[in-house]
């Protein structure tokens, strides 16, 4: 990734599109290459532009954003991948964040926050509105009742000692989309929302150790 971010957007509606770009266009450090209408069109253009981050809506005509995110993947185009859709239930949350989605965030995000997303998804971080996370955590048991897989530790042990989703994914030789997957039932066991409190209060429950910080293979 380069010092400026490049994102583009992928959503059905114009206005939509046209606002998100001339809110991109404003942010220091931040470059819109491109805007798509659909799906299809987005992952075309992804292939040929590849930008750092794809702000991706998922219901579109031609191509959905869930089918898209695959497809990217599939492809394996490297852009990191924030939903930005009207929808938080779970018949759409899940199928994205299982698909590769590097955050999930609703339309009615202030603008602030958007930018801190996108800024955030480039750097490989999971970015979920407060609405989206919570959802997620129901989906797992109520916190505390399950503990960490070792897996589940060892992918918390590198968050902790800051590596990337990719970096992550690298180190132990999964993919990507596991490492995210693996965040979300981390984050709904511990009963957090993002990376720095899962990791915060692993250390605060003994799961985690300075001794361990970074160091997955001494198990």
């Amino acid at each position: 990734m380069t010092d400026v971010i490049r994102v583009l957007v992928a959503d059905d509606q114009a206005l939509v599109r046209e606002g998100l770009m001339t809110l991109l266009g404003t942010a220091e450090g931040i470059e819109p290459v491109a805007a798509a209408r659909d799906g299809e069109e987005a992952v075309a253009l992804c292939a040929q532009l590849r930008p750092d981050v794809v702000l991706m809506d998922l219901r579109m005509p031609v191509m959905d954003g869930v089918t898209a995110i695959e497809e990217l993947a599939k492809r394996g185009v490297a852009a990191r991948v924030l939903v930005l859709t009207t929808y938080d239930t779970d018949s759409y949350v899940l199928p994205a964040v299982e698909a590769g989605a590097t955050g999930y965030l609703l339309k009615d995000a202030p603008s602030g926050e958007l930018l801190r997303a996108v800024r955030a998804a480039a750097h490989g971080e999971s970015v979920l509105a407060p609405t989206v996370a919570a959802r997620l955590l129901s989906r797992v048991r109520s916190p505390g009742q399950e503990p960490l897989s070792q897996r589940e530790l060892e992918v918390l042990e590198l968050v902790a000692a800051g590596s990337t989703n990719r970096e992550a994914a690298a180190r132990l030789f999964i993919s990507e989309a596991t490492v995210k997957s693996h965040l979300i039932h981390i984050y709904g066991k511990l009963g957090v929302g993002d990376r720095a409190a899962a990791v915060a209060e692993a250390f605060n429950r003994g799961l985690l150790t300075p001794e361990s910080r970074g160091n997955p293979d001494r198990r």
